[in-house]
């Protein structure tokens, strides 16, 4: 199982994926905006996504466990 972790603090705009999606290596999973911005949360691998831990309009901190990959 792969973690998936937010780079930034943010707002979730939008879930790009839905549970049992396969996914490629740096494919968008979710949206975040930050600072003004909109900076996805890509995938660090190849896989099936297994769980998404967030909702859109959810707040995420630096290093929060957004996704599970499995692959």
């Amino acid at each position: 199982m792969i973690e998936v972790k937010s780079d930034v603090s943010g707002l979730v705009l939008e879930i790009l994926v839905k549970k049992g999606d396969q996914v490629g290596k740096k494919q968008a999973l979710i949206m975040l905006e930050s600072v003004k911005m909109e900076i996805p949360v890509e995938s660090p691998e190849a896989g099936k996504v297994f769980e998404i831990k967030v909702k859109e309009e959810d707040l995420v901190e630096e290093g929060q466990i957004v996704a599970l990959l499995e692959v």
